[in-house]
């Protein structure tokens, strides 16, 4: 049996921890940041978890990581 190609995009997103959780960063920071307030800018700067209803289609996407 053939092995499975991993999802680039996904991979290029998303990262493993130790845990087994997966990383990823907020979506919303790279254009029109002049029209969004200071305290939303900095909470998406910090990096959150996929929720547990993702998680499964994620490690479908990335077996190998």
């Amino acid at each position: 049996m053939g092995k499975i190609k991993t999802h680039k995009a996904s991979a290029k997103r998303f990262t493993f921890t130790g845990s087994g959780k997966i990383k990823m960063g907020h979506p919303g920071r790279r254009h029109k940041t002049g029209l969004k307030l200071t305290k939303r800018m900095r909470t998406l700067r910090k990096a959150s978890y996929v929720s547990s209803a993702r998680m499964d289609d994620l490690k479908r996407m990335m077996p190998y990581k």
